[in-house]
């Protein structure tokens, strides 16, 4: 049972937006590239433990002692939790005397530094909430080309060809839950932060990202708008003129989240041949109108700016 799901990470949602409306450098787009892989790599692995029957958290993002800590996924069993990171390298790696390098010899973060500082620090918040359950952490590499050559056996690192015999002992484990196990999957959602202070991104303002309606699929900005509908010149793909303002409103407020929403601001974001009044009428339909003539923005059904 995913007490959780896992949600697009809000970096790569804003990097992927930045992708078609910015240039990103070199480096920038490996960023994407890395994350992208990443993500696909930890929703592989949900695939695989979907059907568990205990308690899954994916995606937590957690404080303790002003310091955050960042989990993939957290697994409540009867008498243990397993804490597990998911990487989905890709090539070929050594691990030897506390280094982890290519095997051309470049030398990369220790994915286990990080893995057992989350395990520290998550008992630590446990215990905080007296909650003493021992914790197992695994590093789970789910890329099949990945290789990683070590001296000797890991019993936290999970290899590709040991993913399956993993999620097999993970179905066999006690899942018989209690309300305490409740209780504590639903302290550890309530804990959850949404942003994270340590990201970076590239930097952007609202004046030089370029503006201008894209297609939903395939993001080209060549596109033809009708009455009722946009269509891409590209792609081919179709989309409802109602569905793709409301798009690019949620674009907007992904990009910058304290922005006011206006009838002038998302038609100038669009940039499309449509009626401000149309717009207008789309944002009147989904969100409530605030404050009076100039000064009036819209926000969502829970008060708060879209």
């Amino acid at each position: 049972m995913f007490k959780k799901e896992r949600p697009i990470p809000p970096e790569l949602v804003k990097l992927r937006i930045l992708n078609y409306r910015t240039k990103l450098t070199e480096k920038e787009k490996l960023q994407l590239s890395n994350k992208e892989k990443g993500y696909a790599g930890e929703l592989e692995f949900d695939c695989l433990i979907r059907d568990l029957d205990t308690l899954v958290i994916n995606e937590l993002l957690l404080e303790f002692g002003e310091t955050f800590f960042q989990i993939d996924t957290l697994i409540i069993f009867y008498g243990r939790i397993y804490l597990i990171d998911i990487k989905y390298y890709e090539g070929e790696y050594c691990y030897e005397d506390g280094l982890f390098k290519t095997i051309a010899g470049s030398e990369k973060k220790d994915p286990m530094l990080q893995l057992n500082r989350c395990h520290s620090e998550l008992r630590q918040l446990l215990q905080k909430y007296r909650y003493n359950y021992p914790i197992d952490a695994f590093l789970v590499f789910n890329n099949p080309q990945f290789t990683l050559y070590q001296p000797s056996p890991n019993p936290q690192i999970i290899l590709p060809t040991q993913v399956n015999s993993f999620i097999k002992k993970l179905y066999k484990m006690p899942s018989k839950l209690s309300d305490v196990h409740h209780k504590l999957a639903d302290l550890l959602v309530s804990l959850h932060k949404t942003e994270n202070p340590y990201v970076r991104l590239p930097k952007y303002d609202y004046d030089t990202v370029v503006k201008g309606i894209t297609c939903g699929s395939c993001h080209s900005f060549d596109v033809s708008v009708s009455r009722t509908k946009i269509a891409c010149k590209d792609c081919g793909c179709e989309e409802r003129m109602e569905a793709a303002v409301l798009r690019h409103v949620e674009e907007l407020l992904k990009l910058f989240p304290d922005i006011k929403i206006t009838t002038n601001l998302v038609f100038e974001w669009c940039k499309v041949v449509t009626p401000k009044k149309k717009i207008r009428k789309i944002l009147l339909k989904h969100f409530i109108l605030k404050g009076h003539g100039k000064y009036s923005y819209f926000v969502d059904d829970s008060k708060n700016p879209i």
